[in-house]
């Protein structure tokens, strides 16, 4: 079974946030025993940004911002979609609060919809989002 960098790796759909995992070397996190879920902002959600906002970020001198991104999508343990309820508050990885809402169909994580989900792994789990969220 793959681990969650590989496949973050392999969606083709997460081409930028998996770039962003290898150049602030994050990897090694999403790397380890976990489990881990990660609530990845696809390339359509990286698009919404500014021109030039995350090639920014993709700068060395920008590795601290870009890590505590990267810890803001993730959060310890696994959390199967279906287990997502309105009002859930997570906690990130980097100590930033997540609140679940749900309206009809759509689940949300501050406010950015969960687009596919349950993408499991051997060491968590990971979901898609359309928007990245706000750190």
């Amino acid at each position: 079974m793959l681990n969650i960098t590989q496949v973050i790796r392999d969606n083709r759909h997460m081409r930028n946030f998996n770039e962003g995992v290898t150049v602030s070397g994050f990897e090694q996190v999403l790397n380890g025993a976990g489990p881990f879920t990660v609530f990845a902002p696809s390339d359509i959600a990286f698009g919404k940004l500014a021109s030039g906002v995350y090639r920014e970020l993709l700068k060395p001198e920008n590795k601290v911002k870009l890590t505590d991104l990267l810890n803001c999508h993730t959060v310890a343990g696994e959390i199967e979609f279906s287990s997502l309820k309105d009002g859930d508050k997570l906690q990130s990885l980097n100590g930033k609060e997540l609140l679940v809402s749900v309206i009809g169909d759509s689940v949300r994580v501050n406010g950015a919809i969960i687009q596919s989900r349950d993408a499991v792994s051997s060491n968590g789990i990971v979901h898609s989002l359309d928007a990245i969220l706000k750190n």
